[in-house]
């Protein structure tokens, strides 16, 4: 390890001030260099929890974040302590910070984690859909074709399926996820969670997917999907549909979406899918 200073990625709330831990109120106060996602965010922030920081602050999103990590080193190597925030949550989850923390790495620095608020986790808990295990999906593609076979390579994934979502674009992600996954999955829409408005739904896709087309649905959102029943059989004529679908949008032969499907069901012949889609 490198002697210079310290990188520390702090975890943010995600909505209530008071869930900001003693560790970030010292990190703010004590760090040398802040990169923020939004300088005004962290104004704010540090006016709600009362801390004066004498930190060097600079912005650290997505647009500038190749830049800004060289930044990061050039502070590093000087010694100085380090702390990346975002406008909510953990630094790297669906937020700038990785790039950094690679560069960090590799450079022989030390890297700090200060746990807390994690907006994915706190909606995985309020779900009420199996917690065992889970995988993290981010925001899916806006683009309807990318989107529907991103929703599709997932049809059978047996975990408990986590997505980032905007308001304006739920409705047509909820009614694509009951396509693909099935109107009866049950699923939970988690939005301004632990905020004034905190809001928890859960219902069958195809029943979210007409609640969010019928009401106006504000603010930051999780959608939270169960994973597919490992012991329910899918018909060959939905086998057969997902087929058609994956060949009209990606533009591949049907005989090679066949192919596809088929790899994701055991037991289940390509042939036997291509000939009742054809």
């Amino acid at each position: 390890m490198l002697r210079g200073g310290v990188l520390t990625l702090a975890a943010t709330p995600i909505g209530n001030p008071l869930d900001a831990s003693v560790r970030l109120r010292l990190a703010l106060a004590e760090a040398e260099v802040i990169a923020a996602e939004d300088t005004r965010r962290l104004s704010r922030l540090c006016a709600s929890l009362n801390v004066r920081y004498s930190a060097r602050v600079f912005s650290h999103h997505e647009h500038n974040e190749e830049t800004r990590t060289q930044d990061i080193l050039a502070a590093l190597a000087n010694g100085e302590k380090v702390l990346i925030v975002t406008d909510a949550g953990m630094p790297v989850v669906s937020d700038p910070g990785y790039r950094a923390v690679r560069a960090a790495v590799a450079a022989g620095y030390e890297v700090d984690v200060l746990p807390g608020p994690s907006a994915p986790l706190t909606a995985l808990a309020a779900s009420g859909l199996a917690p065992d295990r889970f995988t993290f999906e981010g925001f899916l593609p806006r683009r309807e074709g990318k989107r529907a076979a991103a929703l599709s390579a997932l049809a059978q994934e047996p975990r408990t399926m986590l997505f980032f979502e905007s308001p304006r674009r739920l409705s047509e992600t909820l009614a694509a996820a009951a396509e693909a996954f099935g109107a009866d999955r049950q699923a939970a829409v988690c939005r301004e969670l632990t905020k004034t408005f905190q809001e928890v739904v859960r219902l069958p896709l195809g029943r979210l997917a007409a609640w969010a087309e019928e009401n106006e649905v504000l603010g930051e959102i999780v959608l939270v999907v169960s994973g597919a029943p490992q012991d329910a059989e899918v018909s060959l004529a939905e086998l057969a549909q997902r087929a058609r679908q994956i060949a009209q949008e990606d533009g591949v032969r049907l005989k090679e979406a066949a192919k596809r499907v088929a790899a994701q069901h055991r037991g289940v012949k390509a042939s036997e899918i291509y000939d009742l889609a054809r």
